[in-house]
């Protein structure tokens, strides 16, 4: 029986589909496949290259900032605790705008506030206080008077005056004039002169 040899033509058909087949192969394309998810999370806005995430308070948090404030802060601490106890918002640009205009409102009632302040501090300053107290011949109070006593009596002058805006080194302890200090708030003080006298008594009246 004779054999049978391919041909050269034949040699040459399968030597060319290899190569076509490896040709095929080398066309792949290169690199890791994309990972959207991954893209998402490296191209997310409120995200910082170290990592923290962008949020805007919208309440006091100690530590961390005050209502308005654009903060930095760590993801996980934003998604468990900042935005879900409302503390904060994503700082998306509808709500740097509302931000903005909330800054604005701000600003303008603590201008107002300011002056309130300072108004009542002027008021103060033209103002002097009497109290009166037990005290010996020499003038040495038997007892003392203190912030507590001092801002009632603002108070009942019409002063709203809280106790621990006057700012005294201790309790007066001797009848005379005082310049009481106060602090009303925003960085604005004021002064009230104070008497300190003794307890009017009805000895000596026949």
């Amino acid at each position: 029986m004779a054999k049978t040899t391919p041909s050269k033509t034949s040699k040459a058909k399968s030597a060319g589909k290899a190569k076509g087949d490896g040709s095929k192969a080398k066309a792949a394309p290169a690199g890791p496949p994309r990972q959207p998810g991954v893209e998402r999370r490296k191209n997310h806005p409120l995200r910082a290259k170290d990592g923290h995430m962008s949020v805007l308070l919208t309440q006091d948090v100690p530590h961390v900032g005050r209502p308005g404030e654009l903060v930095k802060v760590r993801p996980g601490f934003a998604r468990n605790y900042l935005l879900p106890q409302g503390f904060a918002t994503f700082a998306t640009p509808h709500n740097l705008r509302v931000v903005e205009k909330y800054r604005e409102r701000l600003l303008a009632l603590e201008a107002a506030r300011r002056a309130d302040l300072q108004g009542l501090a002027a008021q103060i300053a033209q103002r002097s206080l009497t109290i009166e107290a037990n005290a010996n011949e020499e003038g040495h109070l038997y007892g003392s008077v203190n912030a507590d006593q001092i801002a009632d009596a603002l108070k009942t002058e019409g002063f709203p005056i809280a106790t621990d805006q006057v700012r005294i080194e201790g309790p007066l302890k001797d009848l005379g004039l005082y310049t009481i200090k106060l602090a009303l708030g925003q960085d604005i003080e004021t002064e009230v002169k104070l008497w300190v006298v003794p307890t009017h008594t009805e000895e000596g009246v026949s």
